[in-house]
């Protein structure tokens, strides 16, 4: 063998070892962090699932609360209406009330309501 082929086969051999080391060291590697990548994916998955659920939660959340703000405006508007209605329709009753105290007083509404507390209070 020449000096020339000895260093060939001394290089191959280097390199086919580097290679052995390489491929020893990702195998040990993988060995060593799989199980906390699995770890990690697992819990990526349970967050990701969490996250779409809460996301779901605060979108109905969100619609039941437009639900709640739009039925408070209906009663508002129906108690307006109510109180309206209310006011007419005691209006007749309020006229007749004014008439029969101006009668009993001589129509002075001062002189009327200062009886009428005067008799409240048993004066």
């Amino acid at each position: 063998m020449t000096p020339m082929q000895k260093l060939a086969g001394l290089g191959l051999a280097a390199i086919l070892l580097s290679f052995l080391g390489v491929g020893g060291g990702v195998w040990l590697t993988a060995r060593h962090y799989r199980p906390l990548l699995d770890i990690s994916n697992a819990s990526l998955t349970e967050a990701v699932l969490a996250r779409d659920n809460l996301e779901a939660l605060a979108g109905e959340q969100g619609r039941k609360l437009g639900d709640l703000v739009k039925a408070g405006h209906l009663r508002e508007r129906n108690a307006v209406l109510a109180q309206e209605k209310a006011r007419q329709e005691a209006q007749p009753d309020y006229a007749a009330a004014n008439k029969l105290l101006r009668e009993r007083t001589g129509g002075d509404p001062a002189q009327a309501a200062g009886e009428i507390i005067d008799l409240e209070l048993g004066l």
